[in-house]
């Protein structure tokens, strides 16, 4: 019998990291881990992760920029290799501040999830990079609803809109799963986008910049 190709698709949380896996056959499931090696581990044809992949050391990425002007302040802004480095979220800006300029500092959203960041820099290498690339939710909904502009993704008939969308991509569970989620610590919105993110790992031929690469020579690129 042949094995269908899994794709994978990740989100951060609280806890660690979400999984969201569907074949070519349409089987599908989700995991969730504290270590996004555990995850990655799994077989796939290719994976997608929400994330940004390839750092800067200043300025904001062109990929960043150009999904913004798409879908707007839900693409965090100045992912840079130092962030890690600094206390605090002030002594931070105030950094980026002096050195870059006023608008160049890193939002609380950003600031958050600096560690998530480091670990997925960390772990993959240009070479992986031709299996696992970095996508982004909402750019992956824009595409799957046509171009229509969605409702908010915290608000109900947002929610919604965008499970119905994967339902129709294969995720036909994910309304129970939502249901069954609690106690893991994952959001509705971790698992959505990590579902969104799959179906990127599966259907995805379009892609906001590639052409900067970071000091590993990590691609900065946005897949959807």
């Amino acid at each position: 019998m042949e094995t269908m190709a899994h794709y994978l698709g990740l989100d951060g949380f609280r806890g660690g990291w979400v999984a969201a896996f569907i074949d070519d056959d349409g089987r599908h499931g989700f995991d969730y881990s504290p270590h996004l090696g555990r995850l990655l581990s799994m077989p796939y044809e290719r994976a997608m992760i929400d994330m940004p992949i390839g750092l800067k050391t200043s300025g904001h990425r062109n990929c960043d920029l150009a999904a913004r002007e798409l879908v707007g302040a839900s693409v965090f802004l100045g992912a840079r290799r130092n962030m890690c480095e600094f206390p605090d979220q002030r002594s931070a800006n105030r950094y980026y501040w002096q050195h870059e300029g006023p608008g160049t500092g890193v939002s609380c959203q950003l600031w958050n999830i600096r560690d998530k960041i480091r670990e997925v820099n960390a772990f993959i290498t240009p070479e992986a990079q031709a299996m696992i690339g970095e996508a982004h939710p909402e750019l992956i909904f824009r595409n799957l609803a046509g171009g229509a502009r969605l409702d908010g993704k915290k608000s109900a008939r947002g929610r919604d809109q965008r499970v119905r969308l994967l339902e129709g991509r294969g995720f036909v569970r994910l309304a129970k799963w939502l249901t069954h989620r609690f106690g893991t610590g994952i959001g509705c919105d971790d698992l959505i986008d990590a579902c969104a993110c799959a179906v990127a790992a599966r259907d995805s031929t379009a892609r906001l910049g590639g052409d900067e690469t970071d000091p590993r020579g990590l691609r900065m690129e946005i897949n959807y």
